[in-house]
C-alpha cells in the first residue's frame, strides 16, 4: 500500500479538495481572474494540456500507476463475471438442488438487486471514510461469499450467498469511480484510465462465461464461485498495495458528510421490492395477478416516492443531492443512461439465449462467439482514450447510441437459420462500440461535473444505472417474452425482445442528440479550481468598487 507514512504530503495535493495537487500547479499559470469567464490564454491552456497529460504525482513510477489501474479494473471484471456466468451455471445448480425453474429468478436476480439497493449507501460510506477502505473491503467481502457460495448445498443457501455478495460490488463500483475521480484531473490521462475501466466489463462478462461454461462441463459448478473468490482476494491484496489511502485525507476534510439512514432505509427498500416485483413478474404462477406481485411493486413505488420527498424536503445531507440535477443536461442524461445499460443487459442474456437455444450453440461456442466482443472492449478502450479529448461528447456518444441499435437489429431480424458470420459476428463488433464509450463518455462528464467530495456519488450514480437499468428493462424484457412465447413460439419471441430493446436503444439515442451536450473531455479546471478563481475574481472586484 502507498501508506501516507511515505507520501503524505504527496496525497494531500493530489486528493485533498481543499489543497489538490492541480491547484498548486495551476497557481503557477497566468490566469487573469478578471478574464476567467471569456477565455484563458494560450500559455495557461498549453499548461492545462501538460498537466493533464501527466502521471500523477502520487504514484512514484509508472508501474505503480499500472498496478494501480489494474486493481481499479478488477472491479468491472468481478462485477460482470458474477453476472454473466452465473446464467450458465444456473440450469446445473437448478439440477444439482433440485430448484424449481419458477425459484431460479431468486439466485439468478438476488446478487443484482442487491448491488442496486445499496449502491448509493455505500457511494455515500466512501465519501465519508474514502474510496480505500470501501474498495479493499468490498473485494474482501466478496471472496469470502464466493468462498462459501460454492460450498452451497440448498437452495436456500445459495440464495443468501447471492444477496450476500452483491454487497460487495454494491461497495467497490462507487468507490473505485471515487478513487479514480479523485487522483485523475480532467485531461487526456484521465480519458484513458476511464477507457481501460470501462473496457473491462465486456471482458469480465466474457470471463464470466468462459469460466461458467469450463466448470458446468467439465467440473463441479462450485468452482465458478471459487475462482471468482480467487480473483478477489487477489483484487484485495493488489489494492492494499496499490491504491493511495486516503483515510485520514477524509478525516481531515473540511467538508463532513453524515450519513441519510432514513433516506437510506426507503432507497434500498423501494429499489429492491419494486425491482423485484418487475422481474418476478413474468415467473410468478398469475403473472402481475399474483398478489405478492402486485403488492411488492406498489408498496416499492411507494417507498420511493416517500424517498424522493425525504431527500428534497427532509434530509439535511441526502444520497441525492438537489445540486446534482442542477447540473446541465445530466436529468436527460440519466434518463438515457437508464435506458442504454438496461438495453445491455437484455442483450447480453437474450443473446445468449438465441445462441443456445435458437442456433443450437454449445457452451464452448457461445464462449468463442463472444470472444470478438472482448477483444473489441480493448481495442474500443485504446482508441477512445486517444479521441475523448478531440471529439464532442455528444458526437461520441451519437455513434455508439448508432452502434447500440445496430447491435440488438441484428438479432431482431436475423432469418431462421441465421449464421454467425451475417449475424453475431457484427452484433458483436457493434456491442463494444455501443457500449463502452457512452459508459466512458459518461462517467467522465458526471466525475468531472462533481467536486472530489461528491465523487463517491459520482460513482454510485454510475453504477446505480447500470444495474437498475439491467434489473427494470430485463424485467420487461422477460415479460415480452414470457407473454409471446405461447403464441408466436421461442424464436419469435426472443425477436420480440430484440425489437424491445431497439426501441429502448432508440429512445436513448433520441434524447442524447437532442437533450444532452456534452463536450470534449480536454484538460480543464476541476469545480474546485474553478471555484477558488470566481471567488478570487469577486474579491478582486469588491476591492476595486471599495477602493
Amino acid at each position: 500500500m502507498i501508506t501516507l507514512e511515505s507520501s503524505t504530503e504527496v496525497q494531500r495535493k493530489q486528493l485533498e479538495p481543499s489543497d489538490s495537487l492541480a491547484l498548486q500547479n495551476i497557481r503557477g499559470l497566468n490566469l487573469n481572474t478578471t478574464d476567467f469567464k471569456s477565455e484563458i490564454d494560450e500559455t495557461s491552456k498549453s499548461r492545462l494540456r501538460r498537466i493533464g497529460n501527466q502521471r500523477p504525482d502520487v504514484f512514484s513510477s509508472i508501474w505503480e500507476e499500472i498496478g494501480f489501474v489494474f486493481s481499479i479494473s478488477m472491479s468491472q471484471i468481478l462485477s460482470e463475471y458474477f453476472v454473466s456466468g452465473f446464467t450458465v451455471i444456473l440450469p446445473k445448480i437448478s439440477e444439482d438442488l433440485k430448484i424449481p425453474l419458477e425459484s431460479s429468478v431468486w439466485p439468478a436476480s438476488a446478487f443484482s438487486l442487491t448491488v442496486a439497493s445499496f449502491l448509493l449507501i455505500f457511494g455515500r460510506v466512501s465519501d465519508i471514510y474514502g474510496g480505500f477502505p470501501v474498495y479493499v473491503a468490498g473485494c474482501l467481502w466478496l471472496a469470502i461469499w464466493s468462498l462459501i457460495g460454492g460450498f452451497s448445498n440448498h437452495e436456500i443457501m445459495l440464495n443468501i450467498c447471492r444477496a450476500l455478495q452483491g454487497l460487495g460490488p454494491a461497495a467497490f463500483l462507487p468507490s473505485s469511480v471515487m478513487v479514480l475521480g479523485s487522483i485523475y484531473r480532467p485531461g487526456p490521462r484521465k480519458n484513458m484510465v476511464f477507457s481501460i475501466y470501462g473496457a473491462c466489463a465486456p471482458v469480465g462478462f466474457f470471463l464470466g462465461i468462459l469460466f461458467g461454461g469450463i466448470t458446468a462441463e467439465l467440473s463441479s459448478w462450485g468452482w465458478f464461485f471459487w475462482v471468482g473468490a480467487i480473483l478477489s482476494a487477489v483484487t484485495a491484496i493488489t489494492s492494499i498495495i496499490t491504491i493511495p489511502s486516503d483515510i485520514e485525507i477524509k478525516k481531515l476534510a473540511k467538508d463532513k458528510f453524515e450519513m441519510d439512514w432514513l433516506g437510506s432505509i426507503l432507497i434500498v427498500g423501494g429499489l429492491t421490492l419494486f425491482s423485484f416485483a418487475i422481474l418476478d413478474s413474468s415467473h410468478a404462477a398469475d403473472g402481475w395477478r399474483t398478489s405478492y406481485i402486485y403488492a411488492t411493486f406498489i408498496i416499492g413505488s411507494l417507498l420511493l416516492l416517500l424517498a424522493i420527498y425525504v431527500e428534497a424536503r427532509v434530509a439535511s445531507q441526502p444520497l441525492l443531492p438537489a445540486s446534482l440535477f442542477k447540473v446541465p443536461c445530466m436529468s436527460a442524461l440519466f434518463l438515457a443512461l437508464l435506458l442504454t445499460f438496461g438495453s445491455f443487459g437484455i442483450f447480453l442474456f437474450y443473446a445468449t439465449f438465441y445462441m443456445s437455444n435458437i442456433m443450437g450453440a454449445s457452451p464452448f461456442q457461445v464462449i468463442a462467439w463472444y470472444a470478438p466482443m472482448a477483444m473489441g472492449g480493448c481495442i474500443v478502450a485504446t482508441f477512445g482514450g486517444l479521441i475523448l479529448h478531440l471529439l464532442p461528447g455528444t458526437v461520441l456518444i451519437s455513434i455508439s447510441g448508432i452502434s447500440w441499435i445496430v447491435t440488438p437489429l441484428l438479432f431482431a431480424i436475423a432469418p431462421q437459420g441465421a449464421s454467425y458470420w451475417a449475424n453475431v459476428f457484427p452484433s458483436m463488433i457493434c456491442a463494444p462500440i455501443g457500449m463502452d464509450v457512452t459508459f466512458n463518455v459518461a462517467n467522465i462528464f458526471i466525475t468531472t461535473s462533481l467536486p472530489r467530495g461528491q465523487q463517491g456519488l459520482a460513482g454510485a450514480i454510475i453504477s446505480l444505472l447500470v444495474h437498475l437499468g439491467i434489473a427494470i428493462l430485463l424485467g420487461f424484457a422477460d415479460i415480452i417474452n414470457s407473454y409471446s412465447v405461447a403464441r408466436l413460439g421461442l424464436r419469435q419471441s426472443y425477436h420480440a425482445v430484440f425489437w424491445f430493446e431497439v426501441a429502448c436503444a432508440a429512445t436513448a439515442l433520441t434524447i442524447l442528440t437532442l437533450f444532452v451536450k456534452i463536450k470534449r473531455a480536454e484538460s480543464e479546471l476541476t469545480i474546485e479550481e474553478r471555484a477558488k478563481f470566481e471567488k478570487e475574481e469577486k474579491d478582486v472586484k469588491n476591492t476595486h468598487i471599495f477602493s
